[in-house]
């Protein structure tokens, strides 16, 4: 019998263990098959909401946030590209950090639409993998061209500042229920799983809440 589960996935495109927890998720939801109908929820954070319009470069952003030394975040980034290669996920070049409040405003667009999760991952992809600016009009509105919504609707909802309310309610909602750090990923309203976890974690997690219902 086939069971239903909310996801609701808080997370920010600039961060590279989202791209690594989404795709965790989602393969561990495939291996369940059958078994689970999931709905995945996607939800703003900003971990750099107050970037400026040029970005930074991620070692200055790294360096100056964490006090890690450039040899450092080359060991992290590495790191961080066998773990995405293992879930299916590959990272490319990242040279810099920007802001993506954008973004995140048009992933609510998206979601009125139905197609928020694809243009999430999407949006992964244009930043992680290939390394482009997701705080461009045109980087996001190719984007949502991609996963099959309206460029022209896409480029004015980015030009009108359309739904900025809707993002930092949301945001602020999330920050008050206690989330400091994504991916966040919360199942069925009641269970949180922080972090980029591996694909195997996921799938106990989703097992158990299975067993329990």
């Amino acid at each position: 019998m086939t069971k239903q589960l909310t996801i609701d996935f808080v997370s920010d495109i600039a961060c590279p263990w989202c791209a690594i927890g989404l795709s965790s998720l989602q393969l561990a939801l495939s291996r369940l098959g059958e078994a689970v109908d999931a709905q995945i929820v996607v939800h703003p954070f900003e971990l750099n909401p107050h970037m400026g319009p040029d970005g930074e470069a991620i070692v200055d952003y790294l360096g100056e946030k964490y006090g890690r030394t450039p040899a450092q975040i080359a060991e992290t980034q590495a790191m961080i590209r066998e773990r995405g290669a293992s879930v299916g996920f590959a990272f490319g070049p990242r040279t810099r950090v920007y802001n993506t409040f954008d973004a995140h405003r048009l992933m609510h667009w998206a979601g009125v639409k139905g197609s928020q999760l694809p243009l999430k991952l999407a949006l992964l992809r244009v930043y992680h993998s290939e390394g482009k600016d997701p705080s461009d009009h045109n980087v996001l509105v190719e984007a949502a061209q991609s996963v099959g919504l309206d460029a022209a609707e896409a480029r004015e909802v980015l030009r009108s500042g359309d739904y900025a309310d809707e993002v930092r309610t949301e945001e602020r909602e999330y920050l008050a229920a206690g989330i400091q750090s994504v991916p966040a990923t919360i199942l069925n309203g009641r269970y949180l799983v922080s972090g980029g976890q591996p694909v195997e974690t996921f799938e106990q997690v989703i097992q158990q809440i299975l067993a329990e219902a």
